[in-house]
């Protein structure tokens, strides 16, 4: 038996290069971007159709309403209809919307502890969204559901809702040597 010239010999001292992904989506938001579209279309409509015959201040107003009303709504929802994770050897990455934005970068020499969460919910967090509440720390919850809730060095914490969450921690914990049972460090 021989080897395949065209593949360099292994010498098992490769390194180790495996990523975890993880990804998580919430289709309802998808009805808050219709209602913002429908309010951005209302705004464009009354801008064409002015017919208005009480004064160019209350059409400005209705209009200028309008459009900012439905791209606050178009625009904030869409960008938490999903969000991926990806965990590599030096960081976990987080990535909001079909855009990317907002996204978060943490390394791992700053992570203490990976816990899973089997029900993180936008009630606890006070919404959808990236959120920040002092006595939680930060999170970034797109629906209901389990999470991965980091410790990091500084005491604070940071919670993700994704999809198979556990494996994800499992995933932390090996890169970072720590114990299966997430009680050891400062618990």
């Amino acid at each position: 038996m021989r080897d395949d010239p065209g593949k360099p010999p292994r010498t098992g001292a490769e390194t180790h290069t495996a990523v975890w992904t993880g990804r998580a989506t919430n289709r309802t938001q998808w009805v808050l971007a219709a209602a913002g579209a429908a309010c951005l279309a209302l705004g464009i409509q009354l801008a064409v159709s002015s017919t208005w015959s009480s004064g160019i201040a209350p059409l400005l107003m209705s209009v200028i309403g309008c459009v900012a009303a439905g791209l606050l709504m178009l625009f904030g929802t869409l960008a938490f209809v999903n969000v991926a994770v990806r965990v590599d050897g030096d960081a976990l990455e987080v990535r909001c919307g079909h855009m990317g934005l907002p996204r978060r970068r943490i390394l791992l020499t700053h992570v203490v502890g990976a816990e899973f969460a089997p029900r993180v919910t936008p009630r606890q967090w006070g919404g959808w969204g990236y959120r920040w509440r002092p006595e939680q720390g930060t999170a970034v919850v797109v629906r209901r559901g389990e999470g991965l809730v980091l410790r990091l060095g500084d005491g604070r914490t940071f919670t993700i809702t994704v999809d198979d969450a556990e494996a994800g921690v499992r995933f932390i914990r090996d890169r970072l040597h720590l114990p299966a049972t997430g009680a050891a460090a400062g618990a």
